[in-house]
């Protein structure tokens, strides 16, 4: 799976305590917006729903800010299920389309 200059990759990452997201160019290997709830903004700590959930709000928000609408869905090789259905509905739900 691979992300490009028109349809970057949305990427997810979860540790057991923090969960992040990037959007990726993997033509150009550039990562184009990043959020973590680890940031001051995203309004939630830890790695929880509440936390994917917020993390997935503000990815979309800073993907939108930097005229991005479609990604490709990165989950890692996680299981649809849990936190990374939070983070894949709330950005579903703030504009991103994937």
């Amino acid at each position: 799976m691979a992300g490009t200059s028109e349809r970057p990759r949305l990427a997810i990452f979860k540790s057991q305590k923090y969960i992040y997201a990037q959007v990726i160019d993997d033509a150009a290997g550039k990562t184009l917006a990043a959020a973590s709830s680890q940031d001051k903004d995203s309004g939630a700590k830890g790695a929880n729903a509440a936390a994917a959930k917020a993390v997935g709000e503000l990815i979309a928000k800073r993907a939108k800010d930097k005229g991005i609408t479609r990604v490709v869905f990165d989950r890692g090789g996680y299981l649809y299920h849990g936190n990374v259905k939070a983070l894949a509905d709330a950005a579903r739900a703030n504009g991103l389309e994937f």
